[in-house]
């Protein structure tokens, strides 16, 4: 697992014998219980809880001009991490959004 700034932007990868999961953004968005990968202002990816499930789920978006996505289950110790490293960045659009999905998801 690693959440670390590089070239510019935060990089989040976890890997597992099953996948791997790697995503670079400049700003982080939450709703209640969804989170926003931001680069350049677009979307490029999301970590959401499944239907109020323990499972909790990131997803990429694959294509610019396409629905396609690819979606894994993540540790919610990742999530904790990415949002820890954010915070602590400045890369967050609203602290009081992160709180209460904090309150909500994890």
């Amino acid at each position: 697992m690693l959440v670390t700034e590089h070239d510019g932007r935060l990089l989040a990868r976890i890997e597992t014998d099953e996948m791997v999961f790697e995503v670079n953004f400049d700003r982080l968005e939450a709703t209640d219980v969804t989170l926003r990968f931001l680069r350049d202002g677009e979307k490029v990816g999301s970590i959401y809880n499944d239907d109020g499930t323990e499972r909790t789920m990131a997803r990429l978006v694959v294509g610019d001009d396409t629905p396609d996505f690819i979606s894994v289950a993540v540790p919610k110790a990742f999530v904790t991490e990415i949002l820890d490293t954010a915070v602590d960045a400045g890369r967050v659009a609203d602290e009081t959004a992160i709180e209460g999905y904090r309150l909500r998801v994890l």
